[in-house]
């Protein structure tokens, strides 16, 4: 049978006018742990030019997702953020969230509750991430009963430290508790003017990097053409005392991050400079991929000779050190495209399998579950065994 992409049904929320065409494809007709070669590579040009596959009712093993994860690299051998090393390092933000599969421990096991004889664990106690142990500001307990939450964390999956950014993330769904749909407030609970989003219970929230970088007005378009990203050492902990935006979208400014002296030990030569925008393999499109809340400088190019300097911002390069500028810049730069409009929310079933570009979609944890309400998925993203690419000449030229 061959492999059939049918259009991924988005929300009534979605924008139809202002939504990636493009964007999210269900695949029919194969079975994603019993792929072919020739079935990957099909596969495997679907994810880059559709950014997401659904696989409804798919049938995975712990080795089958981690050798369909790690096809996308083959190079590519442990776990995005280092095999165990969110484990062994407490103070790190991701600590509490992830639990490795003892044979395969490249896959992580994510969720909320008790879970019981699971894949040589004997028991595991999951946390579902939640904004009120992360953000500067909390939903209030009555708006949290009427079922009021936040985006957890915007962010690719990368270590940000040492590792390169994996190419692809697999989520597999394996026990999915159903409940009522719940209401993303993107800002604080005294602002009743923001904007909200309907979401359902625990879902996973997608954005598109190309689209984030397509509706920027120009000066934001030149800025971010000519623009790396220097990420703090150990990003995780570093950022671990600090509390986030509302929106879920960086840090708030407050001088809170753990001083660099006080971190585990780092080496400058591991420090992390990545372009803004990374280029597409199969499309040649731009992404905007920035994890906000590990970002410590920019680094920006001059203008190309020729280019106009009108509107133009740093025209002549500049180092920006400043850590307010920093978020306030990026913050700029990335909030449009999370607006509602441009949101996906996928709606888990039990057995969803959901591949994405890791290098070309941002997404978020999103809601909050009751202690009782259990839920377990399997995570597989292998760190890259290079590093993605940027913009080049002619994308400078041509954006600047």
């Amino acid at each position: 049978m061959a492999i059939e992409l049918a259009p991924i049904a988005l929300p009534a929320t979605a924008s139809r006018t202002d939504f990636d065409p493009d964007f999210g494809r269900e695949v029919k007709g194969v079975k994603p742990g019993e792929l072919t070669p020739e079935q990957f590579k099909e596969i495997e040009t679907a994810l880059y030019t559709h950014g997401i596959l659904l696989f409804r009712d798919a049938a995975l093993t712990p080795e089958q997702q981690y050798a369909l994860t790690k096809a996308f690299d083959p190079e590519a051998e442990s776990y995005g953020h280092g095999n165990n090393k969110t484990q062994s390092t407490k103070k790190s933000i991701l600590h509490p969230d992830l639990k490795t599969i003892p044979r395969v421990p490249q896959v992580q096991l994510i969720g909320n509750g008790m879970v019981y004889n699971h894949e040589g664990l004997e028991s595991a106690a999951l946390k579902h991430p939640s904004h009120t142990t992360f953000h500067k500001t909390r939903v209030s307990p009555e708006n949290e009963a009427l079922g009021i939450t936040r985006f957890y964390r915007w962010h690719i999956d990368a270590a940000l430290y040492d590792y390169n950014p994996p190419r692809a993330t697999t989520l597999y769904g394996i026990t999915v508790p159903g409940g009522d749909r719940q209401t993303v407030r993107y800002s604080d609970d005294d602002d009743p003017s923001g904007e909200i989003l309907s979401v359902p219970l625990g879902t996973t929230a997608f954005v598109s990097g190309k689209k984030m970088f397509q509706i920027l007005p120009p000066e934001l378009k030149s800025l971010a053409v000519r623009t790396s990203v220097r990420y703090a050492p150990h990003p995780y902990v570093w950022m671990a005392p600090a509390r986030a935006k509302s929106d879920g979208l960086g840090i708030v400014n407050e001088g809170l991050e753990l001083p660099l002296s006080e971190l585990p030990e780092w080496e400058q030569s591991k420090i992390k400079t990545l372009p803004i925008l990374w280029k597409n393999p199969v499309t040649g499109e731009l992404h905007f991929q920035v994890h906000p809340c590990g970002a410590q400088e920019l680094i920006v190019k001059p203008l190309p000779l020729g280019a106009s300097r009108e509107g133009a911002l740093y025209p002549d390069g500049e180092h920006i050190k400043d850590l307010g500028k920093v978020r306030e810049l990026l913050h700029s730069m990335q909030r449009p495209g999370i607006a509602p409009g441009l949101v996906y929310p996928h709606d888990w079933k039990e057995r969803d399998l959901v591949l994405f570009h890791n290098r070309g979609l941002l997404h978020t944890v999103v809601g909050a579950f009751k202690p009782d309400q259990v839920r377990a998925f399997h995570q597989c993203n292998l760190a890259a065994s290079d590093v993605p690419a940027g913009p080049t000449e002619q994308d400078i030229i041509a954006w600047a």
